[in-house]
């Protein structure tokens, strides 16, 4: 048998000497080196020092270093290397070997080193959050108009989070539902309205929107009403107070002229948001609506007040009447509570304990009441044919509402001492209404204000005048800026024309008495209602102190009196007019420097030979009656250049035309007086020629006992 040493065994000594180079290899293989020759070099120094001590034999060449080229790897195999040159005795070798070693790129190779395979470049898709965001907000939308829940729209929305891209949630909504039914259009204008403020911003809306118009003519080419139901959408955005009326006028100068998107404008601008009572029909024209519709109120008040009358539950009546949800329309409440007493007279004394503690808990607000009964008041012609007794019954419900102090006194002042309602007033009054709503629709709709005064002196009504400016405002604030800069013209030429400052002083107290009903329709009515008071006041339509006399009728700490307070902040404030003359947006109005050029050019005609006649005209052509008192100050200092009285003259033909008012000419030579310093280095006799004008105005009128 021949011996192990002849075989190629290791004797014990040897194992453990390999044994130490294994594992120093192991060790060192961890080199930041690419590719560390330490293994190979220690295995090649073992065998070359012991390859004899197995004695001289076969077993011993098979053990020993060998040829210099041949390596012994970890798998037993051995490989002969092509040495090409590279290195010699004690180097490291080449830097970069030609032929790698298959010993190190074997897997099975404990020195084997994954890091060390040459890299490979896999493909992979990059996450866009945008397209996360895409994702969920289709999953919201279908939800929604699965479920119709706005809380949990809202708060899946506010969950998501990216509020950049929360104009896309808008585009999104609204494209999605034009492919729907009317109600699924419904919920998504509801949803929008809901979302507002609270998780969209105003520049979310505006954006949305805009992307909208952008795309439209991609979207028509799916849905070929496309178009005439983004103009709805916009239109209802304006009116939902979600978009703001100078949205219309941006987009059309953002948008190229021959687009689509500007004819959706002009539909919007054309059909809906000009049309009478176009709020009204923009909140049902998708048919179906998510919202209470009138007829199911009117059903659900019915109900709940014959429920009323057998049990007398005041508590489940008051949770009726929340349950609405509409308290603007809490006159329907008190009109079909009165019918009812009518009715039923055994009922009377639980309708009215109804109404008085309704009225106490400010369920129903005194406005509310005295709505309602005038409504019925102006039925009671048409209830007299089932309830012959009506009126009687009308009347006496009225004294004890009025002596219980739930309904206001005034309501009475157009009754008979005995307090007989006058039918014949009462049907004269609803004529009025009637046709005084129409003549105002005319108007915003001609902008021809000699054919509307024409028209109100044919009424021969004047002592419903304060009626016609409660009924124009009201319209104006449901209208956009366009109409509401109209109605603030058209104020300034009633009162020069046909109306008294009485007039308008109890048309603005109407109005304020019943501001926090306008309110409930007109989400800033206060604010509004402010800037037509201050617009009034620069307009010399009212005086500073027509305001504390408005303010004097209404109840105190009410929101009347603070828009009153509003109103007498912005008046006062500086530059109040020209800010003013613009407060609804762009108007028809010149700029300041365009209207003094114009101002100094018309003196300087009329200076140089000009009609009488045709200055004023050109003053009021300029349609700034704030601004006259510019027209004195320069008429003074051109008076005192040219020194001639020809331009008192035309002071005093603007006087006595009502063409330049008495606060106006005090304001302008108030002027002129804080000036004369400067004016007497350029006119040495300026303050005598100043003193002969303030005399000249004292005689004739025009200045106000106050300028000193």
């Amino acid at each position: 048998m021949a011996s192990p040493k002849n075989e190629g065994f290791l004797t014990d000594e040897q194992r453990e000497v390999l044994k130490i180079a294994v594992q120093n290899a192991e060790v060192l293989s961890s080199s930041p080196s690419p590719r560390s020759p330490t293994s190979s070099l220690l295995l090649q120094e073992f065998y070359k020092n012991n390859g004899g001590g197995n004695g001289a034999g076969g077993g011993g060449k098979a053990l020993g270093a060998g040829p210099k080229h041949v390596r012994r790897c970890h798998s037993g195999k051995f490989v002969k290397v092509k040495k090409d040159g590279g290195g010699g005795k004690g180097t490291w070798g080449k830097l970069i070997d030609a032929d790698l070693d298959p010993c190190l790129n074997d897997p099975n190779d404990p020195n084997y080193d994954s890091g060390e395979e040459p890299y490979e470049l896999v493909g992979a898709t990059i996450c866009d959050p945008f397209d996360d965001y895409k994702k969920s907000v289709l999953n919201i939308i279908e939800e929604y108009f699965a479920n119709g829940s706005i809380e949990a729209a809202i708060s899946d929305l506010r969950d998501l989070g990216f509020k950049e891209y929360h104009n896309y949630f808008v585009k999104r909504l609204i494209s999605m539902s034009m492919d729907r039914r009317d109600k699924e259009k419904e919920m998504a204008s509801v949803l929008l309205s809901s979302l507002y403020s609270d998780v969209l911003s105003p520049a979310h809306i505006s954006q949305g929107f805009m992307m909208l118009l952008e795309s439209i003519e991609d979207l028509a080419l799916d849905i070929p009403e496309a178009p005439e139901m983004l103009a709805v959408f916009i239109s209802r955005a304006v009116v939902d107070d979600i978009l703001p009326p100078a949205f219309i006028g941006r987009a059309k100068k953002l948008l190229p002229e021959t687009s689509k998107g500007v004819e959706v404008i002009k539909i919007a601008e054309k059909s809906y948001l000009s049309a009478p009572h176009h709020a009204e029909l923009l909140e049902r024209r998708w048919g179906g609506t998510t919202r209470l519709t009138v007829e199911e109120a009117k059903k659900k008040i019915i109900d709940f007040l014959r429920e009323y009358a057998e049990n007398g539950d005041t508590a489940e009546a008051f949770r009726c009447i929340r349950e609405l949800g509409v308290p603007f329309f809490h006159h329907e409440v008190v009109k079909r509570a009165i019918t009812l007493a009518m009715e039923k007279p055994e009922s009377e004394s639980n309708v009215l304990k109804l109404l008085k503690k309704a009225n106490e808990e400010l369920l129903i607000s005194s406005s509310q009441v005295s709505k309602g009964f005038s409504r019925v008041q102006e039925s009671l012609d048409d209830l007299s044919l089932d309830i012959p007794s009506a009126k009687a019954i009308f009347n006496s419900l009225t004294q004890k509402a009025v002596s219980e102090k739930w309904l206001d006194a005034s309501f009475t002042s157009s009754a008979g001492a005995n307090g007989e309602v006058l039918d014949g007033d009462y049907a004269k009054l609803r004529r009025y209404k009637e046709e005084v709503v129409t003549i105002i629709h005319e108007y915003f709709l001609s902008d021809d204000i000699p054919e509307l005064i024409r028209s109100v002196e044919e009424l021969s009504c004047p002592e419903y005048n304060p009626i016609f400016i409660k009924k124009l405002i009201t319209l104006a604030m449901d209208r956009k800026n366009c109409e509401k800069e109209m109605a603030s013209a058209l104020l300034a030429a009633l009162s020069m024309e046909i109306f008294t400052t009485d007039d308008i002083v109890n048309g603005f107290t109407m109005l304020l008495e019943s501001a926090e009903d306008t309110a409930l329709d007109v989400l800033d009515a206060s604010d509004e209602l402010s800037l037509f008071l201050a617009r009034a006041v620069i307009d010399d339509v009212l005086a500073p102190l027509n305001l504390e006399e408005i303010s004097n009728k209404l109840p105190p700490k009410s929101s009347g009196t603070e828009t009153i307070t509003m109103a007498r902040t912005l008046a006062s404030a500086c530059h109040a007019g020209e800010r003013l003359l613009r407060c609804w947006g762009g108007n028809t109005g010149w700029k300041v420097e365009d209207a003094k050029d114009k101002i100094a050019k018309l003196l300087e005609e009329f200076e140089t030979g000009g009609d009488l006649g045709e200055a004023c005209h050109c003053i009021r052509d300029l349609g700034m009656p704030f601004f006259n008192h510019e027209v004195v100050k320069k008429a003074l200092v051109m008076a005192m250049e040219k020194k001639h009285d020809k331009m008192l003259d035309l002071l005093n033909e603007c006087f006595n035309e009502g063409l330049i008012t008495i606060n106006q000419l005090t304001k302008g030579f108030t002027r002129v007086r804080d000036g004369i310093d400067d004016l007497a280095l350029d006119i040495p006799d300026a303050r005598e020629k100043f003193e002969s004008y303030v005399n000249h105005a004292r005689e004739n009128g025009w200045l106000l006992a106050s300028f000193s």
